[in-house]
């Protein structure tokens, strides 16, 4: 199993708000594989070590970097946190608080060290979490599983699951329809089969509600298209598994769904780099990083994309948005980029955080606006 826990968009903005005398943010790559995870809590240690070695070389006071190092290295020596991990890990501290998320996006290994958070890499494992829900529905039986990057597939329990068609209905086989003459006909089946499905619909509501863990149906005619026009959950994704569940394991069912996830994910950057290039054409997209940081700072940006791995150290100044670039990172400034995306973030901009390859020009940032610039 793949542990995971995502912030989500209201924990992001007060990760976000925070500011605080010192904002340690440590990024290492782990494995869900127990008996290999001893490397990354080694890794995890030497960046503690170089996030405490410039709090030092600042002069931090010493009573403060003494309790923020006690926090952070009981999370080393923590086994049974250790066990339970994905394929990173972010740690975010300060010498009075400290969150972890454990995320299935591979990071770059980094520790940042500022008055405010480092939090680009949470905004690539938010936007594609590299988890989804398979959705196995035939007349015969119901299925919910989740699936992950490289990990095999895991069973999800959902209570109000009916076995089958006949089961939701009461029916000893929605087949044999002599049992009710109102129904006895191709008509009627197609009216069981939608009580079938509004009842997996709402079981499922119980399981995945507040989600938006992107749902994929596995299932053929006539249900498939009978369950799409009763769905409620909005994360179902238009394209399917149109071969019979029954006949697939869950193995080749995570092996078909893989494929389905990595094109949503392609088509959301795709469709990003569209809409740029069309309002490029009305002055409201750039990739200038000070225009974007000028927008950011007054509400301007409707959609974003940032280079999650590239750091650029600087400050943006809090009432013009005006970009200080500094020769190197250290603890008296912060990463360009991801001020500009927390900004645009608490402004109800949306965003993607990618690889610098997916973004128009191979920027650091694009930024769509609500207004010509």
């Amino acid at each position: 199993m793949l542990y995971v826990d995502i912030p989500t968009l209201p924990e992001l903005k007060a990760l976000i708000s925070t500011r605080a005398d010192t904002c340690v943010s440590i990024y290492v790559s782990t494995t869900p594989h127990t008996q290999q995870v001893s490397a990354s809590r080694i890794a995890y240690g030497n960046l503690v070590k170089t996030a405490m070695e410039q709090l030092e070389s600042i002069g931090f006071d010493k009573h403060r970097r003494r309790r923020l190092e006690a926090e952070l290295a009981a999370l080393t020596d923590d086994d049974d946190f250790w066990k339970l991990q994905a394929h990173s890990l972010a740690v975010l501290a300060t010498p009075d608080s400290i969150r972890t998320f454990r995320l299935a996006t591979a990071v770059t290994d980094t520790t940042q060290v500022a008055d405010r958070f480092y939090l680009k890499p949470l905004l690539r494992a938010i936007a594609f979490p590299q988890t989804a829900f398979i959705l196995t529905l035939s007349e015969n039986a119901v299925r919910l599983i989740e699936i992950f990057a490289d990990l095999p597939p895991s069973p999800v329990r959902v209570p109000e699951l009916p076995k089958s068609a006949a089961d939701a209905v009461g029916r000893a086989s929605i087949n044999n329809l002599t049992q009710n003459t109102r129904i006895a006909n191709a008509e009627g089946q197609t009216v069981l089969l939608r009580q079938y499905a509004r009842k997996v619909d709402a079981a499922l509501r119980g399981v995945l509600a507040g989600r938006d863990t992107p749902l994929i149906l596995a299932s053929t005619d006539p249900l498939a298209p009978i369950f799409r026009n009763l769905n409620s959950y909005p994360a179902l994704l238009s394209e399917g598994i149109s071969e019979s569940p029954d006949r697939l394991s869950e193995a080749e069912l995570a092996s078909a769904a893989r494929p389905i996830l990595d094109r949503y994910y392609k088509a959301q950057i795709d469709e990003a780099r569209t809409l740029f290039e069309a309002r490029s054409n009305d002055r409201r997209a750039t990739t200038n990083i000070g225009e974007v940081a000028r927008a950011a700072t007054n509400g301007a940006v409707e959609f974003l994309m940032v280079d999650i791995d590239h750091v650029e150290p600087g400050t943006v100044n809090d009432t013009d948005g005006a970009v200080t670039f500094a020769t190197s990172p250290d603890a008296a400034n912060y990463d360009i980029a991801d001020e500009i995306a927390g900004r645009a973030i608490m402004t109800g901009a949306r965003f993607l955080g990618v690889r610098q390859t997916d973004i128009p020009g191979n920027a650091q940032v694009a930024a769509i606006l609500r207004y010509p610039i």
